[in-house]
Order: structure tokens, then sequence, then C-alpha cells
């Protein structure tokens, strides 16, 4: 087994433009690379020659500071001492070093480099990728260094390691590298992460990873909705999760956690809810139940016979309001808690909806995650009982609570005492909902969200999302654990016949 990349040290003509007034800017692509770079498991630094100028070295410093990385002048005369000045610096990172350049007039500095057994990257020639037998590796554009380091990091590792492609919303990817989730480093089970992009061709990425990963749900543009759990629902996409979509249907082996018809009910509340109904088949004596909460479909809020139809199946006011669509679009988390039928003609929520039953839970709620066959739980503060919001409802003038499930969730100022929590929850029942769950939605990594209701004490499950941050489990337990989804998901795709 070789020696893997543990230190890339950038040079900064790959990262900025000066112009020649003296400001410096980011060359497209470097911000984001310095985002992936921090929290790759791989030092990093910035490197800089002796001409550039106090405001450009200070420049320099203040973005090695913003991005954690380290600053070093790198003198060709000496370069001994330079070497000497970042190895003391990063210490024994136990893996070999990376040096990345745009400049082709770096041969001295490159050939020192190589005699010290570095790599070479150099951006901005044509090139075939790793030459074989060769330290120098020739990449187009930034973009393309996760995928070459990871590229040769698994040429030099045991061949069980895994490359794991990756495709998430800027934000959403920050969060979990934040975590240590996506290191281009192998983890202790096998398994390195690139970010996929659609700036570059997904076909020539997509062919050098061996599993894939998703968060479909930060590319929907539109849904189309249906009226039965037995009818699929439309998803369209924008146009990069499109290509990747083809890709999905042209080459069958590709290994993807979760395949995107999979993900089609979590899209749809009617779907989940019509879904959730199956609960009932999991009732067993002497143990609590565990089901769904009553529901109803509305497509018009001037419907004359709205409350009889409520009542038919069993809601009453207060309930809580949802759009039907639970992703993609703007107001899908709009919701509102409406406590009088005639507050429904008023009422600006999305059309359709589905009208869902307001359980009395003691403002706590359970909020589990499912991470292959494994299960963890956090417990947060929820909203108020249906009292405590009549009163505010009175005072407000009769009006609906609005709110945004992902910003303003009017929550109770009640502090969580999870001694006092957990007596209540029958855990091993929510586990084998869990099970159930997982099977009948065929996914590796989704959420979903339990309330137990006061005096029947039945389990209410009453949200279900695909691939949540799963923030609130420590990283030492929850990053291991989505780790070993991922593999457990590659090893039950080869295992099947194809």
């Amino acid at each position: 087994m070789g020696v893997a990349v543990r230190g890339i040290l950038l040079d900064e003509s790959v990262l900025f433009v000066e112009e020649s007034n003296g400001n410096t800017f980011f060359q497209s692509g470097a911000e984001p690379l310095l985002r992936r770079l921090q929290y790759s498991n791989i030092r990093t630094g910035i490197s800089h020659g002796l001409g550039v100028s106090a405001q450009k070295e200070t420049f320099l410093q203040s973005i090695a500071m913003l991005y954690s990385l380290d600053s070093f002048m790198l003198n060709t005369s000496s370069i001994d001492v330079s070497l000497s000045e970042i190895l003391l610096a990063w210490g024994d990172i136990g893996g070999r070093c990376l040096y990345v350049t745009s400049c082709l007039n770096e041969g001295d500095l490159c050939h020192k480099l190589i005699n010290q057994d570095w790599l070479i990257v150099i951006i901005g020639a044509k090139g075939v990728g790793v030459v074989e037998n060769s330290k120098v590796i020739f990449i187009n554009s930034l973009e393309e260094l996760p995928l070459a380091v990871c590229r040769f990091n698994k040429k030099v590792s045991d061949e069980s390691v895994l490359t794991v492609g990756y495709v998430m919303k800027p934000s959403r990817e920050e969060d979990f590298a934040k975590r240590g989730a996506f290191p281009l480093h192998p983890t202790q089970n096998g398994l390195m992460f690139v970010p996929l992009t659609f700036n570059l061709p997904l076909a020539s990425q997509l062919r050098e990873v061996d599993v894939v990963i998703h968060k479909a749900t930060d590319e929907v543009v539109s849904i189309g909705l249906s009226d039965s759990s037995k009818c699929a629902t439309k998803t369209f996409y924008t146009k990069g999760m499109q290509e990747l979509e083809r890709y999905f249907q042209d080459h069958h082996d590709c290994c993807v956690v979760d395949p995107l018809d999979n993900i089609s009910s979590v899209l749809d509340r009617l779907k989940i809810q019509q879904i959730l109904l199956g609960l009932e088949d999991l009732k067993a004596d002497g143990r609590c139940r565990i089901r769904a909460p009553h529901f109803l479909k509305v497509d018009d809020f001037n419907d004359h016979n709205l409350g009889k139809r409520l009542s038919e199946v069993g809601l009453f006011l207060p309930s809580i309001v949802k759009p039907q669509v639970a992703c993609g679009v703007a107001d899908a988390h709009d919701m509102a808690i409406v406590f009088r039928t005639e507050d429904f003609k008023s009422l600006q929520v999305p059309l359709p909806v589905v009208v869902q039953e307001y359980v009395d839970h003691s403002s706590l709620l359970y909020k589990f995650y499912v991470l292959g066959e494994k299960v963890f739980y956090a417990i947060k503060n929820s909203t108020p009982n249906a009292d405590v919001f009549l009163s505010s409802f009175e005072k407000d003038g009769h009006k609906p609570i609005i709110f945004n499930s992902l910003k303003s969730l009017p929550t109770s100022k009640v502090a969580v005492d999870p001694k006092t929590s957990e007596q209540f929850l029958d855990l091993e029942l929510v586990k084998d909902a869990a099970k159930w769950l997982r099977n009948i939605l065929n996914l590796t990594i989704f959420g979903f969200d339990v309330v137990i209701q006061e005096g029947s004490r039945d389990h209410v499950v009453v949200d279900v999302n695909y691939l949540p941050s799963f923030k609130e489990v420590p990283d030492e337990v929850a990053i291991p654990a989505f780790w070993d989804a991922i593999q457990n998901a590659h090893e039950l795709r080869r295992a099947k016949p194809t």
C-alpha cells in the first residue's frame, strides 16, 4: 500500500487574481475549494514567493486565518529552508504532500519538491490525469482538485477503499463537512468523499466514484402531486440533477444511496400520510400504539362541506395545515394552526394542503434518525398544547397562527428534561416503526418525528424527511454510523444479482 496525500500547498496564483490597482479577487472555484479543504482532514496551506506586495501578503494571511489554513513563503533559492518551515508547522502528517500551481515556469521549484517526495499538480495545462510512473498531475481547473486527490489516494490505498461522490447544496455540504463527514483521506472504514459538481461533465466524475449520495430535495424545481399512494409523484429537478438522473437510468450498476425514485414519497405530504396508516400493523397487546395522525387533503378552502369532512376523518380544531408539497417550492414550509372552520377561507397556505391532527404532546418532540440499521433520537422543545394556543389565539383576536416550520416554529419555552421525557417513550416500539419504514420506503438514511399524545400515550409520527442533518446526535457517534450506512448500502448492492 502506498502513502496517501495528507498535505496540500496551494500557490496563491491558483487562488487569486490581482488587478493593477492592487485589489485581489478569488479565482473561479477558489472559495468552494478552500471551504472543502478546511474540513477535509488534510493539512492545507497557501504559499507565495518573495515578490508579493505587503498589501497582498496581508490579504493572504487574512484568507489563511479565515479558512484555518497556513501561510508560507516559498524561497526558491533556499527551498530546503522553506520546506523545513512547512514540515515544522505541519508536523508528522502521516502522508504525502502535494503542491498545486498554475505556473509552468516553476520547473526548478517543482523539481526540488519532487526530490523531496512531493507530488505536483499543474492547473490549466492539458493533461491526462495521473501519469503512470510520474509525480505530476495535470488538471484543467480548481474544481477538479478534490477528484484528483481522491484518485491518487485510491490508487495508493487498499483496493477496498471506496470513493463516495456527493451532491447537495453548499450550505448543507458545509454543515456535514464541519462535522468531519466528508474527508478526502480514507476513513477508518475505507471511504473517501468527493463533491460532484454540475460545472464539470458528470459522466467523467461518476466514472471515478464507487457510491453516490445525494440530497436531491435540494435540487427540486417542482413536484407533480398525486391523489393516491399507489400513483407515482412526478418530480422535476434542476438541469444538473436531470443529467445525474439520466446517468443513473443508463448505468444500472451505479450504486446510489438512495435511488431518486425511492425519495418520492417524502416529497408529498399526502403520500407519506397514506403510507403511515400502515403503522397500525405494529399493534401488539400490552404496548403503546404507534400511528399516523388523522388527516384530510383539501383542495379548496371555500368548500362548504369542509367542517363536515374534517369531522368525518376524526379531525377537530385546532388543526395544523401543511402544503401537500413537502419541498422544492419557496412556500413548502409555510404552515398554519387553525382554530375555527371559517378561518380556512382567508388562509394563506398554498393549496392543495394536508390538514393534520394537532396532538397534545406536552411540548416534546422526539426526532428519530435512521442511518442504515442504526437508529438514534434526540428530544426537543415543540409547540405547546392546544389550550395554550387557544389562550394565545383569543388574545390575538381569533387569528390563525401562521409560521414557517424551518424558521419560526412556535415552540414552548419550558426546558426539556430528558429523564422525565424518556419515561414516556416506548423506544423499542419506535425502533420497530423505524425498521418498518426503512423497508416500506426502501431508504437508507432518513428521519422522522414522533410526538406522544397526552392521555392515550399514542406515539404519533408527524413528519418524515430524507437525509436529515442528524445534528442533535454527537458527531463521534453519528458520523461513523453515517459512513457505515453508506458502506453497507454498497455491500448490499454488490451482493444483489445483476
